[in-house]
């Protein structure tokens, strides 16, 4: 299940950048620091967090899996360079984007009652300076964080419905209902919502805007939740998949950026921890 969906996965973030068809394939990333740290919490074990190392959690027994981190590439499209890299003290995966869009991408599942906190940081030296995350062909972005859930596929509009039959012709899956992408915007302000231009399923939440943070560790802390149901309007559906995203593909530009890891709180411990 998790490697159709993996697949299914890539299909969306390709729809948001290029159009394009995804290629079934994808390279596990070799186990390294960054991995290893990033840490997910499984909906059984609300009061603690625990570790997977790709496969299995270290500490109290967890009802959810998750798969590898891949490095996915996208048909047609020159692919990112991911590389670990321990920067300022911390373990990150570090990104070379040049006219390129690819994407680290890891499956997992936690139930819509157990939606807690994702905490995430990145480092940005610079911005695209041509990218517009509203328009189709300027719709590039130095970092995103994205989230892919599931939900009531009857809901669909017609053309959602027929993107939804085109993936599962190609990968045996429909698309996920609706994927959020934490994102930084040039010049929208924090809190806006952006929806992606090639479908609606896909919704962007502002995290970060314009220059004045560049070149430094910025952390965040969100709440899964309510930024779904500020973005959909609607309460979530389990969550399938996480990732990180660079591309530089539209605007045919360069961009380098480093990834903290990622970390999942079930809702107990992000309610214990406030």
């Amino acid at each position: 299940m998790l490697t159709r969906l993996s697949a299914v996965f890539l299909l969306l973030p390709l729809m948001a950048c290029s159009g394009l068809q995804p290629e079934r394939g994808g390279s596990h990333q070799a186990a390294n620091p960054w991995e290893s740290t990033a840490l997910q919490t499984g909906p059984s074990t609300p009061l603690t967090e625990a570790r997977f190392d790709g496969s299995q959690a270290v500490g109290r027994v967890l009802t959810a899996k998750a798969s590898p981190w891949m490095h996915k590439h996208l048909p047609g499209k020159q692919a990112n360079e991911f590389s670990y890299a321990r920067v300022d003290g911390r373990d990150t995966m570090a990104v070379k984007a040049e006219s390129s869009a690819s994407l680290m991408r890891q499956d997992l599942r936690v139930e819509p009652q157990d939606l807690g906190h994702v905490r995430f940081s990145w480092k940005v030296p610079e911005l695209i300076a041509q990218a517009d995350m509203a328009r189709r062909e300027s719709d590039d972005s130095p970092v995103r964080i994205v989230l892919a859930f599931e939900g009531d596929r009857s809901k669909f509009s017609l053309k959602n419905s027929m993107l939804s039959e085109l993936s599962h012709a190609l990968t045996g899956e429909p698309l996920p209902y609706a994927t959020l992408m934490y994102v930084w915007c040039n010049t929208r302000p924090a809190g806006s919502v952006i929806v992606n231009p090639r479908t609606d399923r896909i919704r962007k939440m502002v995290v970060e805007s314009g220059s004045r943070n560049l070149n430094q560790w910025l952390d965040y802390e969100r709440d899964v939740r309510a930024d779904y149901e500020k973005a959909f309007g609607e309460p979530p559906g389990a969550l399938l998949a996480i990732g990180i995203m660079t591309d530089t593909d539209n605007t045919q530009s360069k961009v380098q950026a480093w990834y903290g890891p990622l970390r999942l709180q079930p809702l107990a411990v992000a309610q214990n921890a406030h």
